[in-house]
């Protein structure tokens, strides 16, 4: 599967490349651990003016897409960024495609990780929903795929939605750009294809090839 790496930055520095398994090792310990906290310390009213987790997916790991420069556009919560690395990677193995709303709910039935108390106030707000919360367990995910995929199509159907996982149960897509594959095992390597430098001028939208930089 070839694809690319966007890292996107206000600076033309690289990040070295993430453990993907120490890295969704910490993250599941910080889910659980912000899971107690959040019982303990938050108020249990959705309607309370509290704001708490929002992400359904972990940080750290390499995303990719497909094509630049909509990747460096589809962004669900952009930080304002400036200048961007595209590393040209390739990888094979066990990839999930994310193509319906059916593909999400059956990745958290098979890896459920509660997250009620730490979702409960920004998923109420957006969904209207009360109730029980699960994210996937990404760490577990990974002893079975080595990426997930998730169509730009399915995103737009589902991002931001409840999707019923159980009776009394939903998930919801949440800081997942359109397009992007994660992946959750060290499969995907830099290609010998040069990397390129985008820019972006302040306060404007469409990115530009910096060619030679």
């Amino acid at each position: 599967m070839g694809d690319r790496l966007a890292r996107r930055s206000r600076s033309r520095t690289a990040p070295s490349k993430p453990n993907p398994q120490q890295t969704l090792s910490e993250w599941a310990r910080k889910e659980r651990a912000e899971e107690i906290r959040a019982a303990k310390e938050q108020p249990q009213d959705p309607h309370a003016n509290f704001s708490g987790e929002w992400w359904s997916i972990p940080h750290g790991l390499i995303h990719t897409v497909a094509r630049i420069p909509d990747g460096l556009s589809l962004i669900e919560d952009s930080l304002g960024w400036e200048e961007a690395t595209v590393i040209p990677v390739a990888g094979t193995g066990r990839i999930l495609e994310i193509t319906t709303e059916e593909d999400w709910i059956t990745l958290c039935r098979d890896f459920p990780l509660e997250v009620t108390a730490s979702r409960c106030h920004d998923w109420f707000r957006t969904t209207g929903r009360h109730g029980r919360w699960v994210i996937p367990d990404w760490e577990r995910a990974a002893k079975e795929w080595d990426a997930v995929h998730l169509t730009v199509a399915c995103y737009l159907n589902t991002a931001g939605r409840a999707l019923r996982t159980d009776e009394d149960t939903a998930s919801v897509i949440a800081g997942w750009d359109p397009g992007t594959t994660i992946w959750l095992t060290d499969v995907a390597r830099e290609t010998e294809s040069p990397r390129q430098f985008w820019h972006r001028p302040h306060n404007e939208d469409l990115w530009q090839w910096a060619p030679g930089n």
